[in-house]
């Protein structure tokens, strides 16, 4: 079954396996200045005012998924996943 479109696909017709992996990244904190303590007293904050649950951090830092897809979704999946040539910054 095409994990995008949920069509049910035969043994012998192509389809494609994928995996994708997202993982979050980000530099929270500068270089230290000795007797700093603002930056670190803010991501103290950000966390303590973060989600209680843990798995909902882990999905902000990783989320994975693998399955299978039929050609059509393919496509479309490139199509989404594929930048511009010119643009090659965050958006």
């Amino acid at each position: 079954m095409c994990a995008t479109c949920g069509r049910s696909i035969s043994s012998r017709e192509l389809y494609y396996r994928f995996t994708l992996v997202l993982q979050g990244e980000q530099d929270v904190l500068d270089e230290p200045t000795p007797g700093d303590t603002g930056a670190l007293d803010s991501l103290l904050q950000q966390l303590e005012q973060g989600p209680e649950d843990p798995s909902e951090w882990e999905e902000q830092v990783h989320w994975e998924r693998s399955g299978v897809i039929c050609p059509a979704c393919r496509d479309l999946v490139r199509r989404t996943l594929t930048l511009p040539v010119e643009d090659t910054g965050p958006h």
